[in-house]
């Protein structure tokens, strides 16, 4: 099965040449595109000028912002995308995950990995900026030692997102006229797969550890008042939806389950 990888990029070098490294490391032989948004430090494209013949990059010429580059990546095919933000480090086996979450899970829409920065799939406490794991590729070994559930999630997190083929036909992409430069687009996305019929779901096997929101503190974007304003303007009960999935926290027995597991990495 072939999972177009898409990496936008707006500066942030020293932590996109790490995820650079890791990928060279893990994953030459699969289908990279990076999209270079115009950056201003000219290290990024002397860094993509030379890369595995299977990758490919696009450098718009202008600065578009997040959403709008994402979805030059999400439509260069109608197959299955990884999104994959530029500011995250990616462990050895993790895309094998994701390809075989769209295996096993009928009607997949999303599907959003664990790690150590992303609100409610952060691990090991929920909501919360963990520590980046001293050992990423052992921590991610051991969380596949249990058969996957793939629980449901009410959005997925977009640090490292996969959007399916079924989703990009029924839903379309993300919302670049109302969501600008970023933030909120990938849970105004989520709630469309739903509404659709469609499943978010948690890859309970897989760890991708990130960083956060280099590339937006670049530009003084962050979220807030504004961000909600706009999710809520289309979706009026996203609140509500997620203080019930936050207060019940139904996946609060998975996560304890494997805390004891990766507590020393």
């Amino acid at each position: 099965m072939n999972i177009r990888v898409v990496v936008p990029i707006y500066n942030a070098y020293d932590v996109f040449i790490n995820l650079l490294y890791a990928l060279k490391q893990h994953n030459v032989e699969d289908d990279v595109l990076f999209i270079n948004d115009a950056s201003t430090d000219t290290r990024i494209e002397k860094c993509l000028a030379d890369l595995p013949s299977k990758w490919q990059v696009v450098h718009n010429k202008n600065n578009l912002g997040f959403v709008k580059t994402a979805n030059i990546g999400l439509q260069s095919t109608t197959g299955h995308s990884v999104l994959l933000n530029s500011d995250t480090l990616i462990s050895k086996n993790w895309l094998v995950r994701m390809k075989q979450v769209v295996d096993k899970v009928k009607n997949l829409g999303t599907a959003t990995p664990w790690s150590n920065n992303a609100e409610i799939c952060s691990i090991p406490k929920t909501l919360h900026i963990n520590p980046q794991p001293k050992d990423i590729d052992r921590l991610a070994e051991e969380l596949t030692h249990v058969l996957p559930r793939y629980p449901e999630l009410p959005t997925a997190v977009g640090f490292c997102m996969l959007i399916s083929a079924q989703a990009k036909q029924q839903v379309g992409y993300f919302d670049e006229q109302v969501f600008g430069m970023g933030y909120g687009e990938e849970n105004d996305y989520s709630l469309r797969v739903t509404q659709a019929g469609l499943r978010n779901v948690l890859v309970d096997n897989c760890y991708v550890a990130h960083v956060g929101n280099q590339s937006f503190q670049e530009m003084s974007l962050k979220p807030g008042v504004e961000t909600m304003a706009r999710l809520l303007s289309k979706h009026p009960n996203y609140l509500k939806l997620i203080q019930n999935f936050i207060e019940n926290d139904p996946l609060n027995e998975l996560r304890a389950s494997i805390i004891g597991r990766i507590s020393s990495f």
